[in-house]
Formats: structure tokens, C-alpha cells, sequence
């Protein structure tokens, strides 16, 4: 029983990894998102300080 409920959470787990890479494409992508993420936060408070 128990290995049966591991299983299923290495499945969940699994779907949930692939999901999550092939959003970014590749390791290169997710940096690209991240960066323009932190310039988008950047920009708003450069126009809230003015």
C-alpha cells in the first residue's frame, strides 16, 4: 500500500517537473524570464520614486 501511494506522488511529481520545464524551454529561457521580471519590478519603482 505504501509503495503504491509513492508512486503516485513520484507521478504527480513528475508531471508537475515536465509542466514546469517545458513552460521555460530551457534553463537559458527561465533566466530570460526572471531578468525581464526584475526590470519590470525595477521600472515600477524608478516611476513610483519620481
Amino acid at each position: 500500500m505504501k509503495v503504491a501511494t509513492n508512486a503516485r506522488y513520484l507521478v504527480i511529481l513528475m508531471a508537475f517537473l515536465g509542466s514546469l520545464v517545458t513552460g521555460c524551454a530551457t534553463v537559458e529561457g527561465a533566466g530570460e524570464d526572471i531578468q525581464s521580471a526584475g526590470e519590470a519590478v525595477e521600472d515600477t519603482a524608478e516611476d513610483a520614486s519620481n
